[in-house]
């Protein structure tokens, strides 16, 4: 195939994604099943993002316009994908990159995310049969030219320890950080909402620490995250605050809590899930100081745009584009110097 040709196809998979149907329902419903975090909600909101984001077709160009050339001069080699599973089709984004620069995927899926991913690869068989070629759903992977897999800080030691050797790309654990001025009005607050609790804050995306000024009042932020409440539905986020709400009680650990979510200052990027770590500054250089040193812990910084470069507007941190790697690594230019 061209690339053209896979372009098309993957253009098409996206205007069946946008357009739903029964068997999507029925996909979204059982990636339910297998995985209880996997809400219909939030898996439809994540298929629309992939349909809209990932899969349109001037979106798809324009990815790839820089790297045409070489793309079409490269020889196809067979990679090894290891998913994560932590929010649905989190890894879809690797398995798109393998497939468009021509190169076989030899993937090993995340048990807790299988009905989504497959969905989409049997729906782009249906509209492509040649793209049986480039596919391989294995339980171990082996026999490839090169590896991306993802998991998080403890699966990574086992992940350079067995793919060291091989050209890699392997990921650890990341969250995402805000920063707030206190100037920030309502609506602003609540689409950081969305940043924080969608896919209940499971995905490196999602805010986990916010940094606010020494006399930062916490109140706007609290009434802005109200209409939030309804995530205590979920009962593997409810058991989660109320462990961890006990644990900082039990501690006598000093918090703030509207009981759906509690904030606790704390340095670390990553926080528990229900927990949003906090941390004053006195200037925004103080700040960009700790996000530098930091840096390899942070997927995506939220805020303002005056706040400082590279600023994801608040409630855009789960609605990446083609060309918002994770970890900031290049997966297309890697690929085609394999």
């Amino acid at each position: 195939m061209t690339l053209t040709e896979r372009i098309d196809a993957f253009a098409k998979l996206g205007d069946m994604v946008n357009q739903g149907g029964e068997a999507l329902d029925e996909a979204i419903l059982l990636a339910y099943y297998q995985n209880r975090w996997f809400t219909t909600d939030n898996s439809y909101h994540m298929v629309k993002a992939v349909g809209q984001n990932y899969l349109n077709k001037e979106k798809l160009m324009h990815w790839l316009a820089p790297y045409q050339d070489r793309i079409e001069q490269h020889q196809p080699k067979t990679v090894g994908l290891t998913l994560a599973g932590n929010v649905p089709l989190v890894g879809f984004h690797d398995v798109l990159s393998v497939l468009i620069t021509g190169n076989k995927a030899q993937v090993k899926l995340s048990s807790k995310d299988t009905a989504l991913i497959m969905f989409l690869i049997n729906n782009l068989f249906a509209i492509e049969p040649r793209f049986k070629e480039q596919v391989e759903v294995v339980e171990m992977l082996k026999g490839f030219g090169g590896v991306i897999a993802t998991g998080g800080n403890n699966t990574s030691r086992y992940f350079e320890y067995y793919f060291g050797k091989y050209p890699n790309i392997i990921r650890k654990n990341r969250s995402s950080v805000a920063v707030l001025t206190g100037k920030e009005i309502n609506a602003e607050l609540a689409l950081l909402g969305n940043d924080i609790f969608q896919y209940y804050g499971l995905g490196c995306r999602n805010v986990s620490k916010i940094y606010v000024p020494m006399d930062y009042e916490f109140r706007p932020l609290f009434e802005a995250l109200e209409p939030f409440a309804k995530t205590m539905d979920q009962d593997k986020y409810k058991n989660n605050y109320d462990y961890n709400r006990t644990l900082l009680l039990m501690n006598n650990t000093q918090h703030l809590s509207n009981d759906f979510i509690m904030l606790r200052e704390h340095e670390d990027i990553a926080s528990p899930v229900s927990t949003l770590h906090y941390q004053y500054f006195k200037n925004l250089e103080e700040v960009a100081l700790d996000i530098s040193l930091k840096r390899a812990q942070i997927q995506c910084v939220v805020g303002r745009a005056e706040v400082g470069a590279k600023m994801i507007p608040f409630g855009q941190a789960q609605q990446p584009e083609l060309w918002d790697y994770a970890d900031d690594v290049n997966t297309i230019e890697w690929l085609i110097q394999l």
